[in-house]
């Protein structure tokens, strides 16, 4: 088996140092048998016409909604603007949509992001924000680290005055398991910068999500 196992490192993208993981990975064959292993775990039977395609579908989403993996948020933060008038005043993306996993049991985390910066001389295309949104997203998560992550990738590439991100989300582990409290969501947030030593601008960022409805 250990011959048909491939390294790709490159196809991983950051950590949350920013470094790239380098890890095996098994091939598309070895998942879908992991997941008809998990089938006969449960009690089904993999062989049923409703699952007889179930490993192959699985794999194949598996490959979309872990897709961060291979994205590189510094690529996707290198371009950036100059000619903006002299705008040095508080960028904000609000509602950014997101659908990432728990790392501890691999259910979904629905949410939505806020992002804010406060230029120096650059600014970034916005579609560019909810891009990064995604990249750390689409990877096993946890709020706090997702959180963190986005921040520090746009302070590091761009290096603004300061960012701000808030990030609010239902988690399904509460919701489908455990607890199994419907409608609970945990709110996170980190600030760089001036939103970490100028109260007033890490007000500011809250007064302008508070107007959003």
């Amino acid at each position: 088996m250990d011959a048909i196992i491939k390294s790709f490192p490159n196809e991983l993208g950051e950590d949350a140092a920013g470094k790239r993981a380098s890890v095996v990975k098994p091939t598309e064959e070895e998942a879908r048998a992991a997941v008809d292993l998990l089938l006969r775990w449960i009690g089904e039977d993999p062989a049923r016409e409703g699952l007889l395609d179930t490993p192959k579908r699985v794999a194949k989403a598996y490959h979309e909604l872990f897709s961060g993996y291979a994205q590189s948020a510094e690529e996707i933060l290198g371009r950036t603007f100059v000619e903006v008038s002299g705008y040095d005043e508080l960028v904000l993306v609000k509602d950014i949509p997101f659908y990432s996993h728990c790392e501890h049991h691999m259910v979904p985390i629905i949410g939505k992001a806020h992002v804010g910066y406060l230029p120096d001389g650059r600014v970034l295309g916005l579609s560019k924000i909810a891009r990064v949104v995604d990249v750390f997203g689409k990877r096993l998560q946890t709020q706090e680290s997702l959180t963190a992550q986005i921040a520090d990738a746009i302070d590091t590439t761009l290096k603004p005055r300061g960012v701000a991100v808030l990030i609010e989300a239902e988690h399904m582990c509460m919701v489908m398991r455990g607890v199994q409290k419907l409608g609970s969501t945990t709110l996170t947030s980190t600030f760089t910068g001036q939103f970490k030593s100028e109260p007033q601008e890490q007000a500011r960022f809250m007064s302008m999500l508070r107007g959003r409805n």
